[in-house]
């Protein structure tokens, strides 16, 4: 029998390193705290299909072709092109229907031009000459849940940047939310006969005779194993779900330049997150250290006042929400990932999620340092991989 690989989480990180270690052979065992997989790709049950704050998925990331490859990616959802009209910016408290100049400029750098000494805020006031620059900080928010993008690495926000004013638009949206994602890859992991184990919280290494991919929130990697290094900065938002009566004038996206701030209408691409007639919104809204929930909602609602007219009245469902550490990492002046908690912990301990050391975007570094950690326990129960994935039945 081949050397097990234990798995503690079921997100899409150790659904990622499961169906890689099982895929070359690895005898595999899936333990997941909640009744159900998925973690913060977890979509909610109906009426209202709503994920953990806003999800997209880049299409240039490298989880897109190896989804593909597999099947696993299912039915997509772009941004209709009529809805790219209804794009609003809020800047100088007034909404607009076109960004900056200076903000399309700046995003034409390409992120290796971009300092990782230097704070962004600084480098793109000299570049130019500072309102702009502040604006395409705040812009690049949607990507960083912080409440200061300014504050942190050039290098960083300018790659994020870049991605989130690509054109065409990188973002698409899984049907019915990330969800379907989850099912497939758990339905994959089960095929190649890995054993899931749900509703099992794992609050200490179980005893084993192989390798363990911790595939945790890195709080959660950090009591698991004892380990107080397990550290880096993440965002706090406020999280905020609606569902309103639909209106034919609704913009498709605010995203608030004079604070960091983003509400898009996800009904617009996939109207089937909500019943008929109702439209679903989902926005972030970081918060500062000494900001409250209510700080945010206030800020929520200060846009709803400005581009949906007589949302109170309309609506027919809400919930708010604070993520605080678990909306990915953020690197300030002077590290990038690679500063990170290293994926490789010692004694075939192993990490996967979106604050350790693994290069991308949002769930990009959550996929790529699922392969790395799967690789590493591969080689650690002595299993080689196969060249290629089994095909999906």
């Amino acid at each position: 029998m081949p050397t097990p690989i234990t798995i503690v989480g079921g997100g899409f990180a150790g659904l990622t390193a499961a169906i890689t270690a099982a895929e070359a052979g690895a005898r595999v065992t899936l333990y997941e705290a909640h009744r159900t997989l998925g973690g913060r790709a977890r979509t909610a049950e109906g009426p209202y299909r709503t994920n953990e704050g806003p999800h997209a998925l880049y299409h240039r990331g490298p989880h897109w072709s190896w989804l593909t490859q597999r099947g696993l990616l299912g039915p997509m959802a772009a941004v209709p092109p009529r809805e790219s009209a209804r794009f609003r910016f809020h800047l100088d408290g007034e909404l607009r229907r076109t960004p900056p100049l200076g903000i399309l400029r700046l995003a034409r750098r390409r992120p290796e031009q971009a300092p990782v000494d230097a704070d962004f805020a600084t480098w793109s006031q000299r570049l130019t000459g500072g309102p702009a620059g502040r604006a395409a900080a705040h812009f690049a928010a949607v990507a960083l849940f912080h409440h200061d993008p300014g504050s942190l690495s050039a290098r960083f926000v300018q790659e994020r940047l870049r991605r989130a004013t690509a054109l065409p638009p990188e973002a698409h949206y899984p049907r019915g939310g990330w969800g379907g994602v989850i099912d497939r890859m758990a339905a994959r992991a089960r095929d190649l006969g890995v054993r899931v184990e749900t509703s099992a919280r794992v609050d200490a290494l179980p005893d084993r005779d192989g390798p363990v991919v911790v595939a945790t929130s890195l709080d959660g990697a950090r009591r698991l194993l004892g380990d107080p290094a397990l550290t880096w900065p993440s965002g706090r938002t406020v999280l905020l779900d609606l569902a309103l009566r639909s209106h034919r004038g609704d913009p498709f996206v605010i995203s608030d330049l004079d604070a960091p701030g983003w509400l898009e209408r996800f009904t617009a691409q996939d109207p089937s997150l909500a019943p008929a007639g109702q439209t679903l919104l989902q926005g972030q809204f970081p918060i500062a250290p000494q900001q409250s929930k209510a700080d945010g909602v206030a800020h929520a609602e200060r846009l709803l006042d400005k581009g949906f007219p007589g949302w109170r009245e309309r609506t027919l469902w809400r919930r708010e929400a604070v993520a605080n550490g678990r909306t990915g990492a953020v690197d300030l002046p002077g590290t990038t990932w690679r500063d990170r908690p290293a994926i490789d912990r010692g004694d075939g301990v192993l990490l996967a999620g979106d604050q350790v050391s693994a290069p991308g975007v949002l769930t990009e570094v959550s996929f790529t340092s699922a392969i790395s950690a799967a690789s590493l326990a591969l080689r650690a129960a002595r299993v080689t991989p196969s060249r290629t994935p089994a095909p999906c039945p």
